[in-house]
């Protein structure tokens, strides 16, 4: 048995492998790595070990031909190296797979190849070429954490950036098979001990195989002492002999027994789902179950976009804090997938621009936090960096006074124009009404469904005074400031606050910032020849309709954050009196403790009931998993950072109704989840 680690390692990137190029036994030039004193493989024979070691030995051909489950078939591997495994088994996959089969690949790695090495490594197998393009476009930058390739429409790719077993220790999800791969054990014997055997053995589900090329006794016995059943095998080329085998009987998982009311729900059908809200959180999602061959009904009272997803630009940006927390790890890996994300959507950039976002220090209290803030977290620069006064204009086009911190991969997206695009995707019928009530469908086992009463448009079933019903599967609740208002999840608290930009058209020649800047406010770079910025912040105001005062406050802002920028748009010719600027005011929804909400929706009564004894004694560890409404989600909570937030809970949320490994690590996955307040609140007396 294992469990998590206690706390999640340092957030800081990762040292790339250093590698020099050798001759193999054929002559070619292959990677060696420096550190470890091996080869990644031989060029002369290494895919054809790959197949023999980890493909054949783990029957992949034959399982990838009888899979008809729903989920994807899940490989894991212990040590991603160049990617050769994983390219032979996507490869395999789609020589034998039936079409609607997917595929989900996991891999570790602590040393990951800088890009241009990674592709000089793959040139070795021209057919493999175009495979090695899709991850090649997508590889992250060096930073520990999970990081979600979508490789093509059946195959994705967790990259686990870390040491192999924390790595695993912190999946959330389970393999069907296990290639051990990585350095030799008398080249990495750090890698293979007790530790990583039984981490596997936990993310193991009944019946895993595993493949490895090594029969060394460390690596025997460690499998053995973890439940697997091993045997040898013939190997490949001079390696006389190897291991592969299974594990009938996982061990069980440990993770919960300090927070049972996390346990996730049961798998439960989802051929049909219904996501109330067309915002981003809602048509991230609609999008993410579409992909994955669900039927969503897409349902908003406005349409796509509307609400405070409806600005025709927005910031793709984070404010991390100079102390690592959970709320500031979600949201740095809820940034960095968002780019790749977007990448992938739209690599024409017709939605968004990566064109950086520069974070400025405007007061020396904010300078000590940025300092604090790096010296805490040593990131790869093209994730964040610290610039002085000259670097910051030089990046924004613009004079400032003032450095602070540039997020290259950070920029702009049209949120308007993406929800649309989004809630076009293939699989998602729109609907545009309000749903007025859910009601659990009551049936013999939990798996009944959801009926939705619904005004408006036709819901598909019949009704009266203008009512329509629709009957799904599950349901996504994704309607910011209203996803409260159902009995469901009227436990979870949210806050509504006011936000207003500014728009001002610019003269012809008038100067404009090159990147996003942000202080208090912010301001982007001009799209279709109109500035943008603001934004008013009005917490517990639900109120709607634009008003002077906040272009007033708009504009002092703009001031604080550019001295001097709005006098040289005066000079250039713009008028920029509150009364000659345009503008859009959204009600954005915020938790209590501003990360979103992303998971199943608790059923607080029973909480209530089953942890009664938390208020008394909060160190008490009461058996009874949590109880949660079947079928029933939440995507919420985003406030003015949905843009770096949603797509990731978007998979989050669809990765748990899929069956699927996450695309975080548990403890953040569990830092999202909507029970906290309620924990919370229990616990405090509440």
């Amino acid at each position: 048995m294992t469990a998590a680690p206690d706390h999640l390692p340092p957030l800081a990137g990762l040292e790339n492998a250093r590698l020099d190029w050798r001759q193999d036994d054929s002559g070619e030039s292959a990677p060696h790595s420096s550190a470890f004193d091996d080869v990644y493989f031989s060029r002369h024979d290494g895919r054809a070990e790959t197949e023999h070691v980890f493909l054949a030995a783990n029957r992949l051909p034959e399982r990838f031909r009888d899979w008809q489950a729903p989920r994807p078939f899940v490989i894991g591997e212990t040590g991603f190296g160049t990617g050769l495994n994983m390219l032979c088994a996507w490869a395999c996959f789609d020589a034998h797979a039936p079409a609607g089969a997917r595929l989900h690949l996991v891999s570790t790695e602590k040393f990951p190849l800088a890009r241009d090495d990674l592709a000089r490594a793959l040139t070795a197998w021209p057919d493999l070429a175009e495979r090695a393009a899709a991850l090649v476009a997508q590889w992250p930058e060096p930073v520990a954490g999970v990081h979600r390739l979508w490789l093509d429409d059946r195959v994705t790719l967790d990259l686990h950036f870390g040491d192999t077993t924390e790595r695993l220790q912190l999946l959330d999800g389970a393999v069907d098979a296990w290639f051990l791969d990585g350095f030799a054990p008398s080249k990495n014997p750090e890698m293979w001990h007790d530790a990583l055997f039984a981490a596997m053995a936990a993310r193991s589900r009944p019946g895993a195989t595993f493949a490895t090329f090594t029969c060394a006794g460390v690596v025997k016995r460690g499998l053995r002492a973890a439940g697997f059943a091993w045997r040898k095998v013939p190997g490949f080329g001079r390696k006389r002999e190897m291991l592969a085998g299974e594990i009938e009987t996982p061990p069980a998982d440990e993770r919960r027994r300090a927070t049972p009311w996390l346990t996730p729900p049961a798998v439960q059908t989802a051929r049909r789902v219904a996501v109330i809200g067309a915002g981003l959180a809602g048509t991230t999602v609609a999008a993410a179950l579409a992909r994955r061959g669900v039927a969503v009904t897409l349902i908003d009272r406005e349409g796509p976009g509307a609400g405070a997803s409806g600005n025709a630009q927005g910031a793709l940006y984070v404010k991390l804090a100079a102390d690592t927390n959970l709320q500031s790890r979600c949201y740095l890996a809820g940034l960095l997938h968002s780019r790749r994300w977007l990448a992938a959507l739209d690599p024409d950039q017709a939605l968004w621009s990566p064109g950086g976002v520069l974070q400025l220090a405007t007061t020396a209290r904010e300078a000590r936090r940025q300092a604090r803030f790096l010296a805490n977290h040593p990131l790869p620069e093209r994730v964040v960096r610290g610039v002085d006064a000259e670097e910051a204009g030089r990046l924004a086009g613009l004079d400032l006074p003032h450095g602070g911190l540039d997020y290259p991969l950070a920029g702009w997206v049209r949120p308007d124009a993406l929800c649309r695009r989004l809630a076009a995707s293939d699989g998602v019928s729109a609907y545009r009404g309000e749903v007025r009530e859910l009601s659990p469908i009551a049936g013999d086992d939990e798996d009944g469904g959801w009926r939705l009463t619904l005004s408006g448009g036709d819901g598909g079933g019949g009704g009266k005074n203008g009512e329509n019903t629709l009957e799904v599967d599950q349901v996504v609740i994704a309607a910011a400031n209203g996803s409260n208002r159902f009995a469901q999840t009227a436990a979870l608290p949210l806050q509504p606050v006011r936000g207003q930009i500014s728009r001002l058209t610019l003269p012809q020649g008038a100067p404009a910032p090159a990147r996003v800047v942000c202080a208090g406010g912010y301001v982007m770079p001009p799209i279709d020849a109109t500035l943008t910025f603001g934004a008013s912040f009005a917490p517990n105001d639900a109120d709607a309709a634009t008003r002077e005062a906040d272009h007033t406050f708009n504009l002092e802002e703009l001031e604080r954050t550019l001295p001097g920028y709005a006098a040289a748009l005066t000079e250039a010719g713009a008028e920029l009196s509150p009364a000659a600027l345009d503008g859009r005011t959204a009600v954005r929804a915020a938790s209590p403790d501003k990360s979103p909400y992303a998971g199943p929706v608790p059923d607080a009564e029973a909480w209530r009931r089953d942890y009664a004894a938390l208020a008394k004694d909060a160190t008490l560890i009461p058996a009874t998993p949590g109880r949660h409404h079947p079928g029933l989600w939440i995507s919420a909570a985003h406030g003015s950072r949905g843009l770096a937030s949603a797509p990731l809970c978007a998979e989050l949320i669809a990765s748990r109704i899929c069956d699927e490994p996450l695309p975080l690590e548990a403890p953040l996955a569990d830092h999202l989840h909507p029970g906290r307040r309620v924990i919370r609140d229990l616990i405090r007396g509440h």
